[in-house]
C-alpha cells in the first residue's frame, strides 16, 4: 500500500478508537478526535503531514505501482 492509503487508514483508526474511548472512558478523549481532525484540516492546506514524513522514513512507498482494472 501506498502512503495516501496508509494515512487514511491510520487517521480513521485514530478517530474511531477515540470516540470509542470517548464513549466508554471519557469524553475528553473528544480532544484527540479535535487533534486528528485539525491535523487533516492542515495537511490540506499546507501539503505538509508529519504522518506521511514518519511513514517515509519507515519505507512506505509514495505511489501504488499496481494498475487498476
Amino acid at each position: 500500500m501506498c502512503i495516501e492509503r496508509w494515512i487514511r487508514i491510520i487517521a480513521g483508526s485514530f478517530i474511531l478508537i477515540s470516540l470509542a474511548l470517548a464513549h466508554w472512558v471519557s469524553p475528553w478523549w473528544l480532544l484527540f478526535t479535535a487533534f486528528v481532525g485539525l491535523n487533516l484540516f492542515q495537511s490540506g492546506i499546507t501539503r505538509w503531514c508529519l504522518m506521511e514524513d514518519i511513514l517515509r522514513k519507515l519505507g512506505v512507498k509514495e505511489r501504488d505501482t499496481r494498475q487498476a482494472g
